[in-house]
């Protein structure tokens, strides 16, 4: 199938050309003809898949007839009073630019008009902008639920209500946000679920507020893209740095974005990679929304060749011909991980997504390679590579763990006849006691000296 066999209004489809579409991913096949049909839809794709064109084209192309159906000689007068009639609600900041700004490129010439709104800056100019009139709105749910208290936004007379990244909405803690926000809709709507994995509790509140809804699952969560070339690399913590700065080095590195756990690491991460000449820029959730978009902007134009985020930060950042991901530390969750390497191998293009794994990190690596369902392929062609026993003992609570030697411990109640070397404390006294009786050289112990002070 191409886009020109979709039931496309001609000026969404000469904006398909001009961005270089010729077929729909397979989300996008399946999910835009349900959707101008005006049936619900619960959405499952991994990240890169071309969730964004399959819910915002169809809605382009419905609200086209909606408005088309009360035109009046070209008097659309009514159709802009009506106010927002469609509502994208997502997590984060730089996602909901993002799918704005592909609206924008996807409705060049149609007339409608669209809109951003999040939290993070002053809400005046969003204010006057809405203001205006606006037929799509995209936001987060923060500074929706703001200005609807506020009066400002009215969803009385919505058309389609899409949800997208619902499995990070809910981890980021905006259920009782969302509720509140559904709570606002009008009955009679058209609802798009779109999510990137699809957690029981995603399938619980779906099944509460879609009306059969068509289901597509184009990927399951455990698979990760054929495009991306995954390499794992064993390393000590103190050496990570070291080994981050070999791997930028080399030219066929051209971008990269490396992700770690917390803001404070991605700060020093991103100074460490300056300090040694190469451009860098670190994106978290403590950034102001102008650093962040900037350095976005000079990532996506070679301007810096490195963009350091945590996994938060990055749902948003959509770049086609990004080179390498390196996750400098081991994501907890294996889902994470999927989500992580998902930014390169994009559109085709291929990818490299490089591990650096510590001892205290193999639980995890554990858990991403019985997700995904194979071994992710180790490679030692580096200088600061150390044996690692990849069925090496998971660390329990309170035990104590020595450093990475290359050989498993041995901490189990038998392991002193399996092994003599392993006595404890106690064993070592009693046998040392034993010998010297043995020889008869235990000696006496001395009465203590006890001195008092002359008065």
């Amino acid at each position: 199938m191409k886009f020109t066999d979709l039931p496309l209004d001609k000026n969404i489809q000469q904006s398909i050309a001009e961005k270089g579409y010729i077929s729909p991913t397979p989300i996008q096949e399946k999910a835009i003809i349900p959707i101008i049909q005006r049936k619900d839809v619960l959405g499952c794709a991994q990240t890169g898949t071309g969730k964004t064109a399959a819910f915002a084209i169809p809605t382009l192309q419905i609200l086209l007839e909606e408005r088309n159906k009360g035109n009046n000689g070209g008097d659309w007068s009514a159709w802009k009073k009506s106010g927002i009639k469609c509502l994208i609600v997502t997590p984060t900041r730089e996602l909901a630019i993002q799918i704005d700004d592909n609206i924008k490129e996807y409705s060049t010439n149609t007339g409608l008009k669209h809109a951003v709104i999040f939290g993070g800056v002053k809400q005046h100019s969003q204010v006057i902008k809405l203001n205006k009139g606006v037929d799509i709105l995209t936001a987060t749910p923060g500074r929706l639920l703001d200005l609807m208290n506020q009066k400002i936004i009215s969803l009385k007379n919505l058309k389609i209500f899409t949800l997208d990244e619902a499995d990070r909405m809910l981890d980021m803690g905006f259920i009782h946000d969302v509720k509140k926000i559904i709570r606002a809709l009008p009955e009679k709507r058209q609802s798009l679920f779109f999510s990137a994995t699809m957690p029981h509790s995603i399938i619980t509140l779906a099944d509460s507020l879609l009306k059969n809804p068509i289901k597509i699952t184009i990927a399951p969560v455990s698979s990760t893209a054929e495009t991306v070339t995954q390499k794992l690399l064993f390393v000590d913590t103190k050496n990570k740095k070291n080994l981050l700065k070999n791997i930028l080095q080399q030219k066929s590195v051209k971008s990269v974005l490396v992700f770690t756990r917390t803001k404070h690491r991605a700060n020093k991460i991103s100074d460490f990679i300056n300090n040694i000449g190469i451009g860098a820029a670190a994106i978290h959730g403590n950034k102001s929304q102008n650093f962040r978009q900037n350095a976005l902007s000079d990532f996506k134009k070679g301007k810096i060749k490195v963009l350091v985020a945590t996994d938060l930060a990055s749902r948003g950042i959509d770049i086609d011909k990004l080179s390498h991901v390196i996750n400098f530390e081991i994501p907890n969750e294996p889902e994470t991980y999927v989500h992580r390497i998902g930014r390169t191998g994009r559109a085709e293009n291929s990818g490299i997504a490089i591990s650096l794994a510590d001892a205290e990190e193999m639980a995890y690596i554990r858990d991403i390679q019985k997700l995904i369902g194979k071994k992710i392929p180790v490679d030692s062609n580096h200088d600061f590579h150390i044996i690692h026993p990849e069925n090496s003992p998971r660390k329990k609570m309170g035990q104590k763990q020595g450093k990475w030697s290359g050989q498993k411990r041995n901490f189990s109640k038998n392991s002193r006849s399996s092994n003599k070397k392993n006595y404890n404390h106690r064993d070592k006294k009693n046998e040392y006691r034993g010998s010297r009786e043995q020889e008869g050289q235990q000696k006496k112990r001395k009465p203590k000296t006890s001195f008092r002070r002359k008065k």
